[in-house]
This record gives C-alpha cells, sequence and structure tokens, in this order.
C-alpha cells in the first residue's frame, strides 16, 4: 500500500483545465472585442504592490482590508497581494502622470485574491475584467460604462437585473451618516455583533449586511437617495435619462453602497438570478476623491469589474470555436521528420487550423485513436510510401468521404479548398 499523499490544490485556488479553457478564452476575447471597439485600452499591473496602496484606497476599516488581504513582511516594506484591481491603476496612474494626457479610457484582466470563505463561483484567487476611466467628470460615462456591461450580457446570453444608486457627495453622505448613526443605536438590540462593530467604524456598511434578519430594519432605515444634495440628485435624474433613451432597464436599490470606502455618486451592480446569494455578476461606481487621496491631483474617475467565474458559470451559449483541425499521423523516423516540415509548412500558410502533430511514434491504430479522442476533422498520413513519393494522404474522420492521395507540393492549395 502507497504512502504518498496525493498533492492537493489550497482551497479556494481553482484550476482551468484544458476542456474548460476554450469556453473561458472565448468570454474574454469577446469582452475585450467589445471594450477595444469602445475606445478602451488595456494596461496591466503587478500582482503585488505595497500594502499602503490597498489602505488607503479601500479603507483601514473595510472586512477586505481587516480580514481578507494576502499580506506579509519583506525586508522593511509590508506587501499584499491584489485584492481588487482599480488601487493599483490609480497607483499606476499617479506614477506616470497619465491623467495629464487627458481622458483615460482602461481595461485589465488577471487574478486577485481575498481570503474569504469559498461559495459557488467565488474563489480565494479569481479572475477579474476590470474597466477604469479616469478625467470624466458627467454622467454621460457613467451611462457608457453601463451600455458596455448590457451589451456584454446581450452577446453572451445572460439575463441580468442592473441595480443603481447615488451616494452622492462626500459631504452629504457625511450628513447621512450622522442620520443613519442615530437610527441604527436607537434599535442597537437588533444589530447583529457584525452591525454593531460596523456602527462605530463605517455605519454604510450595515445597508450592505447579508443577514436576513435584519432586512426589515435595513428596509425602515433613512434612505440615502432621500438624503442627496441637489448636483447629486440632478446628476443621477440625468443618469437616468441617458439609461432610459438606450432602453437600458433599471431597479433603483436604495440600500445599494458597494463594500469599497472609496465610492461616491453613481454606485450599480449587475445580479443574476442563476448563482443564488451571490449573484452579483459585475458591480461598479464612482469613485472621485481616490485619486486626490493616493497622492495624484483631483481627477474625476468612474469603473466596474466583473467576476469571470462567474460569468463563465451562467453563460449560455457555447462560444467554443469550431476551427477545422488536423492530426499529423507519421510511421517512421523519416515519416516523423517530413510530418514536422509540413507542420511548418501549414503552420506558416497562416491557414485557420488547428494541427495536431504526434510525437510519440507510437502505431498506426494508436494514433488515429488519439485523433478520434480529438474529435479531430481530418487525418494527414505519412509513411515511407509517402515519403519516397512526395505525397500526403488526408482521410476524413468526421464525414464518410473517401481518403485522397496529393503531392505535397499541393497540400496548401487543398487545405484552402476544404477550408
Amino acid at each position: 500500500m502507497s504512502n504518498k499523499q496525493s498533492i492537493q490544490s489550497i482551497r479556494g485556488m481553482s484550476d482551468l483545465l484544458p476542456q474548460d479553457s476554450s469556453q473561458y478564452n472565448s468570454i474574454k476575447k469577446i469582452i475585450t472585442d467589445i471594450l477595444i471597439s469602445y475606445g478602451y485600452e488595456y494596461i496591466r499591473t503587478p500582482l503585488v504592490e505595497k500594502t499602503t496602496v490597498f489602505h488607503r484606497a479601500i479603507g483601514e476599516v473595510t472586512d477586505i482590508v481587516e480580514k481578507e488581504m494576502y499580506s506579509w513582511q519583506d525586508g522593511k516594506e509590508n506587501l499584499s497581494l491584489r485584492p481588487e484591481g482599480t488601487a493599483g491603476v490609480v497607483r499606476a496612474m499617479i506614477q506616470s502622470n497619465l491623467p495629464r494626457e487627458g481622458v483615460q479610457k482602461l481595461f485589465y484582466h488577471g487574478a486577485m485574491f481575498r481570503h474569504e470563505r469559498p461559495q459557488k463561483g467565488r474563489y480565494r484567487q479569481f479572475f477579474q475584467f476590470g474597466v477604469e476611466v479616469f478625467g470624466v467628470d458627467n454622467v454621460k460615462i457613467d451611462a457608457e460604462l453601463i451600455a458596455i456591461t448590457a451589451r456584454i450580457w446581450k452577446t453572451l446570453g445572460i439575463d441580468a437585473i442592473l441595480e443603481i444608486n447615488s451616494l452622492g457627495s462626500n459631504v452629504a453622505r457625511d450628513l447621512y451618516k450622522v442620520k443613519l448613526v442615530e437610527y441604527f443605536a436607537e434599535n442597537i438590540e437588533l444589530l447583529d455583533e457584525d452591525g454593531k462593530r460596523r456602527l462605530k467604524t463605517n455605519p454604510l456598511r450595515i445597508l450592505d449586511s447579508k443577514n436576513p434578519d435584519l432586512t426589515g430594519l435595513i428596509n425602515s432605515a433613512p434612505k440615502l437617495i432621500d438624503n442627496l444634495d441637489d448636483k447629486s440628485e440632478q446628476e443621477f435624474k440625468d443618469l437616468l435619462q441617458y439609461l432610459d433613451s438606450i432602453n437600458i432597464k433599471y431597479k433603483i436599490n436604495p440600500t445599494l453602497v458597494r463594500g469599497l470606502d472609496y465610492y461616491n455618486k453613481t454606485v450599480f451592480e449587475w445580479v443574476s438570478t442563476e448563482l443564488g446569494a451571490q449573484g452579483t455578476i459585475c458591480a461598479g461606481g464612482r469613485y472621485d476623491s481616490l485619486v486626490e487621496k493616493m497622492g495624484g491631483n483631483p481627477t474625476p474617475a468612474i469603473g466596474f469589474a466583473i467576476g469571470m467565474e462567474r460569468l463563465n458559470l451562467i453563460t449560455t451559449k457555447d462560444f467554443k470555436q469550431e476551427i477545422t483541425s488536423i492530426y499529423l499521423i507519421a510511421s517512421s523516423k523519416q515519416a516523423q521528420l517530413k510530418s514536422s516540415a509540413i507542420c511548418e509548412q501549414i503552420i506558416d500558410s497562416k491557414l485557420p487550423l488547428i494541427l495536431y502533430n504526434d510525437c510519440s511514434f507510437a502505431s498506426f491504430k494508436s494514433q488515429f485513436k488519439k485523433a478520434d479522442k480529438k474529435r479531430t476533422d481530418y487525418a494527414l498520413i505519412i509513411g515511407d510510401f509517402e515519403v519516397e513519393n512526395f505525397e500526403v494522404v488526408i482521410k476524413p474522420l468526421k464525414s464518410r468521404d473517401e481518403q485522397i492521395t496529393i503531392k505535397d507540393t499541393k497540400l496548401i492549395d487543398y487545405l484552402k479548398q476544404i477550408l
């Protein structure tokens, strides 16, 4: 009996296996193409940042900073794996002085890390598609971001509900917090332990509680949307006008506050009913004071993030690319040499093909089994006879058409015909 223990991945860290990667990559390409068509450009930031980047951006009394970050001491510096993408992009904007060059419309994708309880579509290492815009202070850009996300859902065949709210200006929100604290303090016996803690640190986050026992208390609380300053109220009305003009349906959710401290004015979430309680597939909003808070010049900004694992779970369309595939089967050493040369010749032609060049030196029968397992369209067969006569045999594997033998110099022209 073997004493070897099987090696397992870390809890909450998932693999993307080859049979699933085609769909995932197709979704990523669809989102990328949509963003590029709207004039957005790609940016990449490190997986690791100084911990202070997230403390300053996210807020030190948020669940992410208090409980969920992967942080460690590296010499004299405290470093962290990024728990979200916005803070790193803002740091890059400031470091490179990019807002000086005008409006920046950016997107990124990659891994984020949070030490939280894994759930369906929610992991400790998870992948996000993020979009950030810097330098636009009107709600037309808010509407554009929402329109982009709506287009993504339509393309992917996803049904999602847009929930939207306004947090108003920082001044209006501070005045509202006073009312909120008074309300919850009067009903403190109804709060759970997490709510009592947040009452002292970040009372707005009580509104975002997932505890069903607090639903009635939260629904009766003063509404931030009823306490907006005049400018924020008008901007919110203007945003809804834009959404009406482009036929995007929405639900105003007065308890939507988002989990990060840097948001102001517009906040929104797209929610799917396919994922249960954790149904948010995209979330975003404005963070007009964050660039200045992190040391840059005052710069209006807005962004959103899409959870790729959740998106992959609920996408209804099959986007696996149906590309013609060929399996190169060779019998002897000389035939193997020729198959490698032909493989390079086909790749040089830039034809839209997937090529499998068998490297096993196995029997014809074994190689044909592998071709069938790959569900390949054609087998391209080379034996000693074909080497001597400068020929190749092409055998259809998904139809009853007869196999044919052609000169190897005619192969590329023939492949163009069958494609």
